[in-house]
């Protein structure tokens, strides 16, 4: 989810586009090697204890509710993030800008001065990807329609903030139920490596996408990444993952998996250990 790993995608990506050409000397030609996918799984349901009970890497967590000052901005609060990073063994994948999708970044003043806060708390955690949401009031879409205006906001305030997320190291990773083209066109006008896709295959499956040609359309543009299916545990919803798995590893992708699930037992823990079990056995990573 950095800038190494960034440049990694895209010289996959390039090695992708055809087959590798061997010179004549009577050796065959041998189309190019998909590359592994290297995933870390964390969760935004359950908290950084729970997640290692549960077999995770690490959690994702939210900024807080919409103030002046965010809750993830107050040292005290991220000292409290500290000992449990440092007690568990464990790590802060993400933030997630919740407060965003009733207190829309096209709309609220005090958006400009949240994402700072967040780049910056995210910088100290070490986090490396900022969710920036967009749903509810928050939403780019009315019916199937884009809310122009909104965009044009939203565009100059990422294009604000890009140069401080790209000095901290930080990806401000914009999740919408808009499709791969109308996101890719965001992210030109907005021209700033440290402004990605926060993928949600269940969210745009549900929209009735093609979730496996985005994947592939978006390439490294692809920050990171949320699974979840409905109601039901992984792989037993509608979202079809085998697919989504072969695109994934078509473009090479290295970074987070983050379980946005539901708990069917109820018991989050447990849910979590089987979510991850089973993205474990899709990527053969058992």
């Amino acid at each position: 989810m950095n800038m190494t790993r960034r440049a990694l995608l895209k010289g996959a990506a390039v090695g992708l586009a055809g087959g590798v050409l061997l010179p004549r000397s009577g050796l065959r030609c041998f189309a190019a090697k998909t590359p592994a996918v290297k995933i870390k799984i964390g969760s935004c349901v359950i908290g950084l204890a729970d997640a290692r009970r549960a077999g995770l890497d690490g959690a994702e967590i939210g900024v807080g509710n919409a103030a002046d000052k965010l809750q993830v901005a107050d040292p005290a609060v991220r000292q409290k993030y500290k000992d449990q990073m440092k007690e568990t063994g464990l790590v802060i994948s993400s933030f997630m800008m919740g407060l965003l999708n009733s207190n829309p970044l096209a709309s609220d003043p005090r958006g400009p001065a949240w994402l700072e806060q967040s780049i910056d708390a995210a910088k100290d955690l070490g986090a490396k990807v900022i969710l920036v949401a967009f749903f509810g009031k928050g939403s780019l879409l009315e019916g199937k329609k884009v809310k122009t205006a909104d965009v044009d906001v939203v565009v100059e305030r990422l294009k604000a903030a890009a140069p401080r997320a790209k000095e901290a190291g930080v990806i401000l990773a914009i999740e919408n139920t808009l499709n791969a083209k109308q996101n890719a066109e965001i992210l030109d006008r907005i021209g700033s490596p440290a402004v990605g896709i926060y993928y949600d295959v269940g969210n745009l499956t549900g929209m009735g996408y093609d979730v496996p040609a985005e994947i592939r359309f978006l390439k490294e543009r692809i920050a990171i990444f949320h699974f979840k299916d409905g109601r039901n545990y992984l792989g037993e919803g509608k979202v079809q993952y085998k697919p989504i798995a072969e695109a994934m590893r078509a473009i090479g992708y290295q970074g987070w998996v983050v379980l946005e699930t539901s708990n069917p037992s109820r018991d989050g823990v447990a849910d979590a250990r089987r979510n991850a079990a089973f993205i474990r056995k899709l990527f053969g990573l058992e």
